[in-house]
């Protein structure tokens, strides 16, 4: 046995650290039917898995754990999750229906979703799964019939004392620093870093290459809710992000309207343009070191207009700034090209052309002037689509 599968937790009091999640699960539990399904959603190797199966134990109820991965089209869910979810249970007074990973399930019409919506609708059994990210569009019909709970990565410090309680009572002989290390590398992923103590029990390794990050990409949608619904400082909140800090910008920009209203809205704008001034200051004079201001604005200062966390749903959409950009570089583009040729012609600057174009348009419009600087067939249209 694994040492992750040995030191899963198999009771309430073993999951540290995610009390507001394990309250949420019982509450569920002892409300039944009046909400039948529940998401558990977080990083990977927070515990979402074993907090189900320590309800079960705690309650004295059957478990039957299927995994989304194999039940990934509607004829398999009415094979296996339909029947499930209505037949009582042999041995115990009852059964947790457990779904992992349910991102995994296919959300076209004749998918897994429409089929999972009615098989929550009338199952005889709380249904709980387990994903990764709630928020992915497929999942709204499931979430609409399901109660939230968010499972929280574990800090630095919790996992390096669970890993120094695992090193004693295996005998292992590693290092505080070294326990450290794997606690760092792991990025709140618990059963990552079990893992990897594993993996160097038998080693005489004292050092582990943190450079070598785990993928742990977060979705900008998932930053937005956290920024948005949450009130925290934030700092470190876009670390994750494949996103530039200009291109979260730009996210934040076109969905503060949906989250705020009056004197919140204000504030938040007011963070949002002062990460903008000190953003400009960077490109202006190179003054990198101004970074973490607009960090800061673009963080902490928009999740703090807000007097308290927001709740509910929002659908966040896309900038359509980007949009307007491209279509906007598309056509300086054209200019550009349009004002080199001619600039070369007339031996000056292509800058002198770009500031000179309103003037030169009309002689520019002229066919021959176009076949002389031989104009592609898109910047024909461009300038004769001037005004």
């Amino acid at each position: 046995m694994s040492l992750s599968e040995k030191y899963r937790a198999k009771k309430y009091e073993d999951i540290v650290k995610q009390d507001k999640a394990i309250d949420e699960v019982k509450s569920f539990l002892k409300q039944f039917p009046k909400k039948k399904s529940l998401i558990l959603y977080g990083p990977a190797g927070t515990g979402k898995t074993s907090l189900v199966l320590a309800a079960a134990r705690e309650n004295n109820l059957e478990i039957l754990e299927l995994n989304s991965s194999d039940l990934r089209n509607r004829a398999k869910l009415e094979e296996t999750l339909r029947p499930a979810a209505q037949q009582r249970s042999l041995f115990k007074k009852g059964k947790i229906l457990l779904m992992d990973e349910v991102d995994g399930v296919t959300g076209t019409d004749t998918g897994g979703i429409p089929e999972l919506v009615r098989v929550i609708n009338s199952t005889h059994y709380p249904i709980i799964m387990t994903c990764n990210d709630v928020w992915q569009s497929k999942l709204s019909p499931v979430r609409q019939k399901s109660k939230l709970v968010e499972m929280k990565p574990l800090d630095v410090g919790t996992i390096i004392s669970l890993l120094m309680k695992i090193t004693e009572k295996e005998n292992l002989d590693k290092s505080p620093y070294f326990l450290k290390q794997i606690a760092i590398k792991s990025q709140g992923d618990t059963r990552a870093a079990i893992n990897d103590l594993e993996s160097y029990s038998e080693t005489d390794e004292f050092t582990i290459d943190l450079t070598e990050k785990r993928d742990v990409q977060a979705s900008i949608f998932n930053i937005l809710r956290r920024l948005f619904k949450e009130r925290q400082d934030f700092i470190r909140l876009f670390d994750n992000s494949e996103l530039s800090l200009d291109q979260i910008f730009l996210w934040i920009e076109e969905n503060i309207p949906k989250e705020y209203s009056g004197r919140e809205l204000a504030k938040a704008y007011a963070a949002l343009a002062s990460a903008d001034v000190f953003r400009g200051r960077i490109y202006k004079n190179q003054s990198w070191r101004f970074l973490i201001y607009q960090n800061i604005f673009q963080s902490a200062g928009i999740s703090y207009a807000k007097d308290s966390p927001l709740g509910g749903f929002t659908k966040y959409e896309r900038p359509k700034r980007i949009l307007k950009i491209w279509l906007n570089n598309q056509k300086i583009a054209k200019k550009k090209t349009i004002s080199k040729k001619y600039a070369r012609f007339v031996h000056c600057s292509t800058k002198r052309i770009m500031r000179d174009f309103p003037i030169l348009t009309p002689m520019l419009k002229q066919e021959d002037v176009q076949k002389k600087l031989r104009f592609s067939d898109e910047e024909i249209a461009y300038v004769n689509g001037l005004k």
